[in-house]
């Protein structure tokens, strides 16, 4: 029986949507107008790549005191979360204001089981860089073959 997930349904159906609009020659419309709504689903923006023992994520977040971020794994769920704060200048006029601010999270579904136990995060100029460990049920296994 598969759960349904409320969350992943409607970030599915924004992302077909953004497809349509894409082939019609819109950019990323929903992104652009309903992402500041929904928490600015795509930020920070991410790479996740497989390697052999471990999945690696690697996320943009410059700016933000680490001590601030929130991470946890959950069901093979990677969630960060925090808020980007804004200095408060008085009587200022801005021309352009393209980087958001305030509350955060981006839900990250890792492909396979990971063993929680083992999971690393360093942040260094802005980058965060989680290391998440194949559960031993998911890393390769050499089977010796015997010749008769």
């Amino acid at each position: 029986m598969t759960r349904f997930d409320l969350f992943k349904e409607m970030d599915g159906f924004a992302n077909e949507m953004d497809q349509v609009f894409r082939g019609l020659g819109f950019g990323n419309l929903l992104e652009q107008t309903l992402a500041p709504t929904l928490g600015a689903r795509t930020y920070p923006r991410i790479n996740l790549r497989e390697e052999k023992e471990h999945y690696l994520v690697e996320a943009l977040i410059p700016g933000i005191d680490p001590k601030e971020l929130e991470m946890t794994v959950l069901k093979g769920v990677l969630t960060l979360s925090g808020e980007r704060s804004q200095k408060q200048e008085k009587e200022v006029t801005w021309h352009r204001r393209e980087r958001n601010t305030g509350k955060f999270m981006r839900a990250i579904d890792i492909p396979a089981e990971i063993d929680v136990d083992q999971v690393k995060a360093d942040y260094s100029n802005g980058l965060l860089t989680v290391t998440l460990p194949k559960a031993a049920s998911e890393r390769p296994k050499r089977i010796e073959i015997n010749a008769a």
